[in-house]
């Protein structure tokens, strides 16, 4: 079941290539990471080969390419490197390189997509955190950039790309997925217009910008090695611009970004607001449970739906819905728990037909939200391939997952299992239905 884990890389991969500002030759590693790395960029090429975090924090330079420092370390040209981490679903990766700027390739995300895809991904064990945007986050620029971000249950750009003289004004709007994000905007190529060539190059940028890495607009007319990718895909690549600059928040998102006239640095004011916001719900409540999905339910909640009280309520919080099929809920068990008086007391262990009791309680959860069923209790029908792989003890917090395989009425069946730490303590495919009281 793809549920909320984190993702890394399952091995190590390299590409090379000259850098579009500085026009250096550089080399590109992208390795597998921890659990809660995050992404961090690694100058190999330094004596004490200095990583720094992709945050925010360290966003130093946003002239034609976003640039993170620390110190006197720093690294050029992130955003489509990020992007395509983002775009494809990898939380934690170490990306080593032996000079101070990316690769460019053709000038789009799609190179390190290829990269990424010959590493492969890997889940972790750990749940992904994820945020929930709830109230508009807004930013208008003097230039006049305008970026929102609205309440989606799914990550979305709508964007609109306005040229000089309004020339080449696109719109184009997606979810982003790692299928959408691979076919419809990581191929999408930089580009430049023709008037800003000069200014730039005085400005000792684009060094290494070629027509093999970049798209030239003179006029009205596109010059390139090749014709356009997309008919729109000077909107699209900005798309894969603001999807890596966001991700320096450091930490993914379900919003609807909506952008018109965006770059770097309207990007990275967003990106500001958002990193805020997400500091304020850590600091609100544990990081394992911030708000994300369609929503997040408390006991109070829970109980406003499931007729289970105490002793036989098993299931604390919901901490997070994957559309209509999938849910996370969770348990703190603890030593007081009333059948520890009787159930092994010289060694307690959680019984394992409450773990059952705790699967099913939160598929009921998953199930009444999706029927929108407001009254009746949960019965079981049936419980196969039900299997108990390790104990659950007092102090254990217990994650609880359900994907609902079929619903039909009031009728439903789960595939679900409990965890502790990432590893699997019990699970089975369950059955069951709303009798109305």
């Amino acid at each position: 079941m793809a549920f909320f884990y984190q993702q890394t890389l399952a091995t190590s991969a390299s590409l090379t290539g000259t850098s579009l500002h500085t026009g250096s030759k550089v080399s590109l590693r992208l390795t597998p990471a921890p659990i809660d790395h995050g992404i961090k960029f690694k100058r190999i090429d330094l004596p004490d080969e200095s990583a720094i975090d992709a945050k925010i924090a360290h966003v130093k330079f946003v002239e034609r390419a976003t640039t993170i420092a620390d110190g006197n370390v720093k690294v050029q040209t992130v955003e489509h490197v990020l992007s395509a981490l983002c775009g494809m679903g990898v939380d934690n990766a170490l990306v080593e390189m032996d000079s101070s700027e990316a690769p460019i390739g053709d000038g789009s995300a799609y190179p390190f997509v290829e990269l990424i895809n010959k590493c492969r991904i890997e889940k972790q064990t750990a749940l992904r955190r994820t945020m929930e945007i709830r109230e508009p986050l807004h930013i208008e620029t003097k230039s006049g950039s305008l970026l929102t971000i609205v309440p989606d249950r799914k990550f979305r750009i709508s964007c609109t790309q306005v040229g000089p003289d309004g020339r080449f004004t696109q719109y184009y709007s997606t979810e982003i997925t790692p299928e959408t994000y691979q076919q419809e905007i990581a191929k999408a190529r930089t580009f430049v217009y023709y008037e800003d060539v000069m200014p730039l190059l005085d400005k000792g940028l684009i060094r290494g910008g070629s027509f093999e890495n970049a798209i030239v607009v003179r006029g009205e007319s596109v010059m390139g090695k090749e014709p356009l990718r997309y008919q729109d895909e000077f909107v699209r690549h900005k798309i894969l611009d603001i999807v890596g600059d966001l991700y320096l928040a450091g930490c993914r998102f379900v919003g609807h970004v909506i952008a018109v006239k965006p770059g770097h640095a309207a990007n990275s004011e967003l990106t500001r607001l958002l990193a805020k916001r997400n500091a304020e719900l850590q600091a609100m409540v544990p990081p394992q449970v911030i708000p994300f999905g369609t929503g997040v339910m408390d006991a109070k909640d829970i109980m406003a739906i499931l007729p289970h009280r105490y002793p036989f309520l098993m299931v604390d919080r919901i901490l997070a819905f994957e559309g209509d099929n999938k849910i996370v809920g969770s348990k703190q068990v603890s030593i007081n728990e009333p059948y520890f008086q009787g159930h092994f007391p010289g060694h307690p262990v959680m019984p394992g037909v409450l773990q059952v009791e705790a699967m099913a309680q939160v598929a009921s959860v998953l199930l009444r939200k999706r029927s929108n069923q407001t009254d009746g209790i949960g019965y079981f029908m049936s419980a196969d391939d039900v299997k108990f792989r390790k104990p659950v003890t007092p102090g254990d917090m217990l994650v609880i997952e359900a994907e609902l395989l079929r619903a039909k009425s009031t009728i439903g069946k789960a595939i679900c299992r409990c965890l502790v730490n990432g590893e699997v303590a019990s699970e089975g495919t369950l059955m069951f239905a709303f009798v109305s009281q």
